[in-house]
């Protein structure tokens, strides 16, 4: 079976973090507003450091982050800020917490105007990448072209996640990413 260039020629030992995420999540549209947030989150902490660090680290964000439910981030005090700088499981950047936090607010309001973070996603596409990013960065926080990328990416609402090559890249299509323009 043939997979993307980048797992194929990983090692065992980083094969075994990647594939699962690559084989079962990597460019598959989500359609739950909480683990769209959740992917925003891990996209935003990426920044700076390796993909394979934030996915060994995925279940401890899930907990201290509420696995990532909406509404309660959203409602996140001074001490829940300091609790999570304190987190050695997760990555303790005051920047990157605080946009975790203020874009749980922001996906709050766009589920109170839009019916859901997902609907707004939808209602905004298509656009080309550099319009989405003029996008997220007027609309949240530390979000600059390459985290806007790789989360659309991630989603399913820019292609680029497999090559045409890879074994599933197939399965991605049978589910409807948006920029296949087979959207639901």
């Amino acid at each position: 079976m043939s997979y993307c260039s980048a797992i194929e020629y990983m090692t065992d030992e980083k094969k075994a973090i990647h594939k699962a995420y690559h084989d079962l999540h990597y460019g598959f549209p989500i359609h739950n507003d909480d683990e769209l947030f959740c992917r925003l989150v891990l996209e935003i902490n990426q920044a700076g450091l390796s993909w394979e660090t934030i996915l060994k680290k995925e279940q401890t964000f899930r907990k201290a982050y509420d696995n990532f439910n909406v509404e309660v981030v959203a409602s996140y005090t001074e001490a829940d800020r300091l609790r999570l700088m304190a987190d050695p499981g997760i990555i303790r950047n005051r920047l990157k917490i605080n946009a975790a936090i203020e874009n749980a607010k922001t996906i709050v309001q766009l589920q109170a105007e839009h019916g859901s973070f997902e609907k707004w996603l939808e209602l905004n596409h298509p656009k080309t990448k550099d319009e989405w990013v003029k996008l997220f960065k007027k609309t949240f926080r530390f979000t600059g072209g390459e985290i806007v990328n790789e989360f659309l990416m991630s989603i399913g609402y820019l292609s680029g996640a497999h090559t045409a090559d890879c074994a599933i890249y197939k399965q991605v299509l049978k589910t409807g990413p948006l920029w296949a323009g087979v959207g639901k």
